[in-house]
């Protein structure tokens, strides 16, 4: 049995969503701990950054870099009692700091495409059951993700599993690359775990696929991915965290953000479960 926590109002939003049916429906997700697991044979895996650091890949400086960025950083952005404020001027530090770092280390798109075939990138048990479901009934997934690493990785994992359908989009960092393939610059805003209440889906072409979409399954692993909806007019929102880290520290606020808090690393079923009875 998975341990999970539902509030109180988690069957009258399903209800709502289902009174408006699929096609006022869509799904807007983190990447990172959200679609992927959290821990693969008892391995923390954090991001898709965390494997270009970990598994040596770039200059042989780069892992002990990237490391004590993330021995400083990582503690602020998942510690719940830092005001929201004060960890955006941190995590904005902290990509700024990378995207110079990983320039300076020479990253390659022939990197990216490698990470993106780790052993160590696997989906949440369920996600593909969860796409595939999304896509027979034409339910949009926007992929929030600020991935230290642009988009390509993101997209190219997916075509690996099967499940990058014409209904998925991805809004992500991106670098910019000279003609041999090596990253030279990052484009600016930045988005981090902090700040997607500021990077407004209404800014981007996808907006105009989910406009009159306004039932939204919301899909995040930290208190920030509650932003991703910041901007948009819905009607129904039921916010799904998993909260797969600092359990104990984090519960009451993961409770007083979420509708529903999937803890230990948990699979998609319960995900799934709310889906079906949505589009029955």
């Amino acid at each position: 049995m998975e341990d999970i926590i539902l509030s109180e109002n988690v069957q009258n939003i399903i209800n709502n969503f289902k009174r408006g049916g699929v096609e006022k429906l869509h799904v807007l997700a983190d990447f990172d701990q959200t679609i992927t697991k959290s821990f693969i044979n008892g391995r923390h895996i954090p991001s898709i950054i965390s494997i270009l650091r970990d598994e040596g890949y770039l200059t042989s400086d780069y892992p002990i870099k990237a490391k004590i960025l993330y021995a400083k950083y990582h503690p602020i952005e998942i510690d719940p009692k830092i005001p929201t404020e004060e960890k955006k001027r941190f995590m904005e530090e902290w990509w700024t700091t990378h995207f110079k770092l990983l320039i300076e280390s020479k990253l390659n798109k022939k990197d990216i495409e490698d990470i993106a075939n780790s052993d160590n990138l696997v989906l949440r048990e369920g996600t593909k059951e969860f796409f595939d479901n999304c896509f027979n009934h034409n339910i949009p997934i926007i992929i929030f993700t600020s991935c230290g690493v642009g988009g390509d990785p993101v997209r190219i994992f997916l075509k690996k599993q099967g499940i990058f359908y014409e209904n998925v989009y991805i809004i992500s960092n991106d670098l910019i690359w000279d003609k041999n393939g090596f990253a030279i610059d990052f484009k600016k805003p930045i988005i981090h775990g902090m700040n997607k209440n500021e990077t407004f889906i209404k800014d981007f072409p996808v907006f105009e696929k989910i406009k009159n979409r306004n039932n939204v399954l919301l899909l995040g692993n930290s208190l920030g991915d509650i932003g991703m909806i910041t901007g948009f007019e819905y009607n129904n929102l039921l916010k799904i965290g998993f909260l797969n880290e600092n359990e104990e520290e984090s519960k009451e606020y993961f409770k007083e953000s979420y509708d529903v808090v999937i803890l230990n690393d948990g699979t998609m079923s319960c995900v799934n479960k709310f889906l079906k009875e949505i589009i029955s």
